[in-house]
């Protein structure tokens, strides 16, 4: 059964009226927690998407880009998106049920916002509503806000991201602590250590596209 079939699965016993709290008690352990995982970005990436009053086309093709979605299971995914933008539990409920499910992992919940940020800047801006509801999804999470502002310095396109942001520091960091923020960004960056973590093999991109950012981070302060 795939991941898109188990997905799809979990979010009908949703929309058929199964408490949400049921049905995440059967996502707890691996490789279930991988399902959970992709449940999470579609569920609230569809609500957020919806924060500027609209879903346009780019923001459905960033679920494409997060996720690596085979021919055969097209059909499948476009049925998860499509329910998770029906269900009308509000995107703090499921936020608060998914931190308590990824209680015991702070870097999977990282993952996960960033896989929120890609979809909410795939149409080139970032609404007012769009960086409220993400701010409260990130301290529901538990995230910092230097930890926040990392991720908004990676996706919002209104100005380039600042380097120092992007890696957790400040220009008065000193530069060998700077180059083990590098260096732990790119170990947790690690596809394996991601997928290790609950992250889905069809969700590895994100990897790439941090490896990508944190990289040129250091090359820019570096030079």
């Amino acid at each position: 059964m795939s991941i898109w079939s188990r997905i799809s699965a979990a979010l009908s016993a949703l929309a058929s009226g199964e408490p949400l709290s049921e049905v995440f008690d059967r996502l707890r352990t691996p490789p279930e927690r991988s399902v959970a995982f992709a449940i999470a970005v579609i569920a609230l990436g569809a609500k957020i998407a919806k924060a500027d009053g609209t879903v346009t086309r780019d923001e459905v093709r960033a679920f494409r880009e997060v996720f690596i979605i085979p021919k055969d299971e097209e059909a499948n995914a476009a049925r998860v998106f499509n329910l998770a933008r029906q269900d009308v539990a509000g995107f703090d409920v499921y936020a608060r049920r998914i931190a308590t499910l990824f209680e015991d992992g702070h870097d999977v919940l990282r993952d996960l916002m960033e896989g929120l940020f890609h979809i909410a800047t795939a149409d080139g801006e970032y609404h007012t509503a769009e960086n409220e509801m993400l701010l409260e999804v990130a301290t529901i999470f538990g995230l910092t806000d230097a930890e926040f502002r990392s991720l908004r310095a990676r996706f919002v396109p209104d100005a380039a991201p600042d380097p120092y942001d992007v890696l957790g520091v400040t220009r008065e960091t000193p530069i060998e602590d700077i180059r083990r923020a590098w260096h732990r960004a790119v170990r947790d960056s690690h596809p394996d250590t991601m997928i290790a973590r609950g992250v889905p093999e069809e969700a590895i991109r994100l990897a790439e596209q941090r490896l990508i950012a944190v990289n040129r981070a250091w090359e820019e302060i570096s030079a």
